[in-house]
C-alpha cells in the first residue's frame, strides 16, 4: 500500500479559524454552508453580522446564532495533527479560571490529574502486570459511565412557567451539565409535568426561543454572558403559526 506524506503547512488552510488566522479551538460549523470558525470568533462576529464570514451568504436575518453548531469531528482531527495544541489549549483554559479565582471545571481538571498520576507512578518505579492493569481499567470505566457527566462545567438554572396553561415546576432551580441541552431540558419538563410530548415546548430565555440541538453552555456564552447566574429559562406551549387571510374589500 502507497502512502505519501503531506505537510503540516500544505493543509493549514483547512484546519485554521479565517477569523483570527490561527488553528481551530472549539471547532463551530454554519450549518448553512458548512465553513468552520473557532466558536469565541463566530459567536463575537455574528453580534454584528448575519452573513458568514467566508462567503458571505445569509445564515438568518435575525438570529443566526441559531444555525451554528459544534463541529467535533473537525476539532479531533485537529487535534491529532497539530501537535501539542490540545495541551497547550487545556493549560491556558486552566490558567484562565485560576486568574479569574474560579474552580476548574472537571473535564479539564480531570486530565490534568489523570497525567499526573500517570507520571508518578513511573517516577516512583511501580510497575503493574497486565492483569492489574485491565482490572483497574475496567474499573475507571465503569466509574465514567457511572458519573452522569457530574465532572462537567456545572450550569446553575431557573425554570419559569410562562403561561397560564401549563403549571410551575416544584423545584424550578436545577443545576446539571454545561453540555446538556435544550432537548434535555424539553424532556425534563415534560416528564416532570407529565405531557404526553416533550415536542409540545418551547424554551425560552430574553424572549427567544431556543433551539433544541442548543447546549447549556451556547445559551450562556451568547445569550447571559455578562448577567449572574442562575440562567433564567422560560418555557410554555409550542405556538402554532396562525395563517391569517387578509382580504380587502
Amino acid at each position: 500500500m502507497l502512502t505519501r506524506k503531506i505537510k503540516l503547512w500544505d493543509i493549514n488552510a483547512h484546519i485554521t479559524c479565517r477569523l483570527c488566522n490561527g488553528y481551530l479551538i472549539d471547532a463551530t460549523t454554519v450549518t448553512e454552508c458548512l465553513h468552520t470558525f473557532c466558536r469565541s470568533c463566530l459567536v463575537k462576529y455574528l453580534e454584528e453580522n448575519n452573513t458568514c464570514p467566508t462567503c458571505r451568504i445569509v445564515i438568518h436575518q435575525s438570529h443566526p446564532l441559531q444555525y451554528i453548531g459544534h463541529d467535533r469531528t473537525m476539532q479531533d482531527i485537529v487535534y491529532k495533527l497539530v501537535p501539542g495544541l490540545q495541551e497547550a489549549e487545556m493549560k491556558k483554559q486552566r490558567e484562565f479560571y485560576h486568574k479569574l479565582g474560579m474552580e476548574v471545571p472537571g473535564d479539564i481538571k480531570g486530565e490534568t490529574c489523570s497525567a499526573k498520576q500517570h507520571l508518578d507512578s513511573h517516577r516512583n518505579g511501580e510497575t503493574k502486570t497486565d492483569e492489574n492493569s485491565n482490572k483497574e481499567t475496567s474499573e475507571e470505566k465503569q466509574e465514567e459511565d457511572n458519573d452522569y457527566h457530574r465532572s462537567d462545567e456545572q450550569v446553575s438554572i431557573c425554570l419559569e412557567c410562562n403561561s397560564s396553561k401549563l403549571r410551575g415546576l416544584k423545584r424550578k432551580w436545577i443545576r446539571c451539565s454545561a453540555q446538556a441541552t435544550v432537548l434535555h431540558l424539553k424532556k425534563f419538563i415534560a416528564k416532570k409535568l407529565n405531557l404526553s410530548s416533550f415536542n409540545e415546548l418551547d424554551i425560552l430565555c430574553n424572549e427567544e426561543i431556543l433551539g433544541k440541538d442548543h447546549t447549556l453552555k451556547f445559551v450562556v456564552v451568547t445569550r447571559w454572558r455578562f448577567k449572574k447566574a442562575p440562567l433564567l429559562l422560560h418555557y410554555r406551549p409550542k405556538m402554532d403559526l396562525l395563517m391569517v387571510k387578509v382580504t380587502i374589500q
